[in-house]
Formats: structure tokens, C-alpha cells, sequence
């Protein structure tokens, strides 16, 4: 009989890890607590301490994303980006980017949850609407953005970058036309 090493690290990042990286590689379909520990060379049940269930995991990978997503479109606003229409351009890069390197972790972040989602999974979610929601009011102020409904215009700034992501990473498109297709968007939307 083999005895498992202690697990003396932060365990539930490299569950989290290994997660995405199963995701990443073999999809949803793939995750098992159960496998995720025998990976990390701990007993089945560790993983229940930070997760207890599938669910929980799932949930925590898409917070993950969510905050990850939303950390690039913040330091897209920090940047030193002359004008909110380059600040709208390499965010909208950025997403697209996110979006076409994690195309499986992006479908779990946006796969509608049965109930009400855990609060570290909305408040998540809500930093990146509200990043991008910052980038595009402060675009409408300075009157590159013609103003309308700042919530429209999120939603619309999403819906075509995960468009362009999703016709990448279905081999439609290439992703030099997909970046191509990023300075059309955003030459819509922006005033001339």
C-alpha cells in the first residue's frame, strides 16, 4: 500500500489549476473531483474541503475567469492609451484573447446556473460588467461613444467579441481576420 503525501501547499489553486487545465484540454465532461485529487496526489476527499461538489467547482473556475477577464480590461483602462476608442480597441483585444486561449473556461463563465450563482461567482461577473461598463460611460463622456444605454452598449461590446471569438476558434475565421474584424467593431461604435 502506497501512502499519498501530505498536501502541505495551497490545494485548492492547484485543484483549480489542474481544472482549468483539464477544461482547456478534454472539456467539461473531463472534470471529476475524484480525478482532480488523484492528480494532485491526495486522498478523494480532499478536494471536498474546498469544493463540495462538482458544482462548486465548476462555479469557482468560472469566478476565476471572470476575475482574470476583468484584471485585463482594468489594466487596459489604467494604460496610457491616448484616447478611450485605443482603451475600447485593446479591450476588446484583450476579450477576444481571453476568449479564442479559453474558449471552454469563457462557455462555463457565461452557461446560464441553475438558482442563484454563489456570491464570489456574481461578484466576479459583476467586476468585469462593471469594467467594461467604466470604459464605455468614460468613452461616452468624452464623446467618443454616441450616448445611448451604457447597459445596451456592454451587452453589444460582449456580444460581438464573443462573436469574433467564436468564429476564430471554430476555424472560420483566422485570427489575424478576427483582430481585423476587432478595428471594424470598434470603428462602429466609435465616432468618427
Amino acid at each position: 500500500m502506497t501512502s499519498r503525501p501530505f498536501h502541505h501547499g495551497n490545494l485548492r489553486a492547484v485543484l483549480l489549476d489542474q481544472a482549468e487545465q483539464t477544461l482547456r484540454e478534454r472539456g467539461i465532461d473531463a472534470l471529476s473531483l475524484r480525478e482532480l485529487a488523484r492528480k494532485a496526489g491526495v486522498s478523494h476527499g480532499a478536494p471536498r474541503s474546498h469544493f463540495v461538489d462538482r458544482q462548486s467547482l465548476l462555479d469557482a473556475l468560472a469566478e476565476r475567469g471572470f476575475n482574470r477577464l476583468a484584471g485585463e480590461v482594468e489594466a487596459v483602462m489604467a494604460s496610457d492609451a491616448a484616447n478611450y476608442r485605443q482603451r475600447l480597441r485593446a479591450a476588446a483585444a484583450a476579450y477576444v484573447h481571453f476568449a479564442v486561449t479559453d474558449a471552454a473556461l469563457l462557455d462555463l463563465m457565461f452557461t446560464a446556473k441553475n438558482g442563484n450563482p454563489p456570491e464570489g461567482l456574481r461578484a466576479a461577473s459583476g467586476r468585469l460588467f462593471a469594467a467594461v461598463g467604466d470604459l464605455i460611460d468614460q468613452s461616452i463622456a468624452a464623446g467618443e461613444l454616441e450616448p445611448q444605454d451604457p447597459h445596451r452598449l456592454q451587452l453589444l461590446f460582449a456580444a460581438v467579441m464573443q462573436g469574433i471569438a467564436s468564429l476564430v476558434t471554430s476555424g472560420r475565421i483566422s485570427a489575424q481576420d478576427g483582430d481585423l474584424l476587432i478595428d471594424d467593431a470598434i470603428s462602429l461604435l466609435v465616432r468618427t
